[in-house]
Parts: structure tokens; sequence; C-alpha cells
């Protein structure tokens, strides 16, 4: 497994994964395999979901040659294995073996269900498939739902495109029991209707379809649109890839500890969260400031993990705690957040907010938190983790010195 910018991907040789589909449709268990690009592992750090469930995937599989120019900055040379290839592999193997594949295609996109039927009838003869239109919703509807499972497919492609289809994914296919293996797989199918035309081999096999995609862009209504995606998953992408191999280590990241506080019964008490990542690491919640002021940071992450934006802002203090981050061996826990551990540390300020509303209000972020609770202040400090004390005992003391009545 390879790390880039936080997201864990596969080493696995495309044989080896043809492999693996194989035991998974074989298998008693469901899986679904993701194919992040340089312009997908930039997005998911933006929408937290989307990046959880990228790592949670089965199988992570690089497509793109960006990605194959980070990993050796990282030691490592990652095999790619691109979306259209795979799919190709894939309904090859389900035409020879009699395997049932459906596909869940983006009414808005390119390729309508009968184009698609028609190019796959002439291209994977034999193959037992079904194409259904469906909305970019991370839901599927009772209908979609019901005629899915009436078809009882073993694979199931999807073509939203990110972060729609993995997410799509990753909450339905428990309700999908006959599936084995959900692929989200963009525009791989524009390929096989031929609405798209592929790059040549040759771009293929040097890294430059990103360069072909280029040269055709601007024969497309949204041309600059599509040339802002490229640069993002070239130039922005390798720039991030640099500063933090290069330039993160020797710096702190700013952070914001929110201090969440209610009064209860002339008490005061303090809202902690529960890791997602560990049972029993216990914290208050908090997250890098991105350039922000400590109040607005601070308001953002209550929001965004709590779920809730019940709350006063009190006091803000600025450079309350640093600590440097100790390394972390490969396959430990955080590993799917290491980009956020390449800094040299955090340096926190911290945001004491008041909780105005009810508790019913509180909803936290599955991607976060696994618990919640609210402690009294003279428990405060034996119900964190012990890594986290140091700076809690910091944090309470701030609370303390506003002598609220």
């Amino acid at each position: 497994m390879v790390n880039i910018l936080g997201i864990n991907l596969s080493e696995l040789s495309r044989t080896e994964v043809l492999k693996k589909v194989k035991e998974f449709v074989n298998g008693d268990t469901q899986h679904y395999i993701v194919t992040p690009n340089p312009e997908i592992i930039l997005a998911s750090h933006q929408d937290e979901e989307f990046f959880y469930i990228l790592n949670k995937a089965d199988l992570s599989l690089a497509d793109g040659f960006g990605l194959k120019i980070a990993s050796f900055l990282y030691g490592a040379n990652l095999p790619r294995v691109t979306g259209a290839d795979l799919t190709v592999e894939i309904l090859k193997i389900s035409a020879q073996e009699k395997i049932k594949v459906m596909v869940l295609n983006w009414e808005k996109g390119l390729s309508q269900p009968e184009e698609i039927g028609t190019a796959l009838n002439k291209k994977f003869p034999g193959l037992i498939f079904s194409v259904i239109n469906i909305s970019r919703d991370i839901f599927l509807n009772q209908e979609a739902q019901t005629e899915i499972n009436k078809f009882t497919p073993t694979i199931l492609f999807n073509t939203l495109g990110f972060p729609y289809q993995e997410k799509l994914m990753y909450h339905n296919i428990k309700k999908l029991p006959s599936v084995k293996v959900a692929l989200g797989i963009g525009g791989s199918f524009d390929f096989i209707t031929e609405k798209i035309k592929r790059a040549p081999k040759l771009f293929r096999s040097l890294g430059m379809e990103w360069f072909w995609r280029l040269l055709n862009a601007f024969n497309y209504q949204n041309s600059a649109s599509r040339i802002k995606r490229i640069y993002n998953a070239t130039f922005v992408f390798l720039y991030q890839i640099f500063k933090v191999r290069f330039i993160n280590p020797h710096i702190y990241r700013k952070n914001v500890a929110c201090f969440v506080f209610k009064k209860e019964e002339n008490k005061y008490k303090i809202l902690i969260v529960e890791r997602e990542d560990s049972d029993g690491h216990w914290q208050l919640p908090q997250g890098g400031t991105d350039g922000e002021s400590l109040e607005v940071a601070g308001s953002r992450e209550i929001k965004e993990e709590l779920g809730t934006d019940k709350i006063i802002p009190r006091a803000t203090f600025k450079n309350v705690y640093s600590y440097q981050f100790k390394i972390r061996d490969k396959g430990t826990p955080n590993d799917s957040k290491k980009f956020k551990f390449e800094y040299k540390g955090q340096r926190q300020g911290l945001l004491i907010a008041e909780f105005t509303g009810q508790d019913s209000d509180i909803k936290i972020k599955f991607w976060d938190h696994q618990n919640w609770k609210w402690v009294d202040v003279a428990d405060f400090l034996a119900s964190v983790h012990p890594v986290r004390r140091p700076g809690c005992e910091k944090f309470l003391a701030k609370f303390q010195s506003l002598n609220l009545k």
C-alpha cells in the first residue's frame, strides 16, 4: 500500500487485480473498488466523507500517471491500473464466465442505455447485462433498487463520476445482496460506445493522456472547465506532492481545538468526542484552520464534526499548545490521514464556545467520530486520551480564566 496525500493506493499489478476481482466474485462478502486519480485525491481533501469512503474501499487503484510520479518521491513504484482498462478486462471475464453485469448509467451522461447496450453486444458477445439510467443521487430510489435486485447482478458498474459514484457504492451496496463487486468507473463506458476517443496508445504508455485531453479540450463546449481540471490534475497536484514531501515536514500545521461547553444544573459540562479510527480515544473536536481566523475555523469544524451551528463563540486564544508528530510506521492507525501528519507537528489555537441547542441537535459525522458525550469539568482531564491531556490542561486553564458565571 502506498499513501499519496492521505489516500491509500494498492500496489497490485493489473494481473493481480483481476485475480483479486475473481476472488471477490466467488466469495461470500461484498466489495467495492475505487480508481482515484490526482483530481479525485485533491477533491477528497475538500470532502471528508469522500476521503473516508475512498480509504474504506476494498481495492483502491491508481488511475493517473501523476500518481506514479508521486510514488517515486516516496520510494515506491506504484502500478497504474486505469478504470477504463479495468472495465474492459472485467467485461471480458464476465462474458466468458457468464457473470451477470449491471450498469448504473448517469442519465445526463454522454452515453445512453441503448448505445451502451449496442456497444456491449458488439464487443462482448454473450455478456449477460442490464443498463439503467439513474440520477446523481448517492441513495438509490426504491424503483432502481427493485430493478437491480430483480436482475440479481454479481458485478455493478456505475458511471456517476466522483464523488457520487463512490458514495453511492458505500451507502447502497448492502441493499443489493446479489452484488459481490461494485465499481465506480466514471466515463469508461463512453470509450466503449466511442462517444469519447481515448488517447492513442503511445500517449497512454508515456503517461501523457492529460496532454491528449488538453489538445482536445477545445472540441467541447465546457472547454474552460476541462482545462481547469487538467491543470489541477497535473500542476496543482504535483505542487501539493512537493509541498507535503519537502516543505511540510519542517513546519507546524495550524490547528484549532474546539472547547464546547454548556451549563446544566449550575455545573459546566464539556463536550468530547471519540475518534472513528481509535476506540476509547476521546478528545476535543479539532481541525486545521486553513488560513481562517480561529473563530471562523472553529465554528466551521463544530458544524462539520458535530452537525450543529447552535453555539455562541465566547473567546479565542492563539498558540495555546504545540506538539510534534511522532513518526508513524506504514499501516499504523491514522495512516489514511497521513498527509496531515507529514507536518512537523501542530500549533493549536483555541475556540471556546457555548452550546445553545438541544442534545438532539448534535449529529456527529461517521467519518470523524463514533461517539460523543458531555463530561463535568472535574472529570474532563481524566476522560480524554492520555496523549491529549497536556494540551487539554492548557485549554481547561483558558476556560477557567474566563470566570464565567
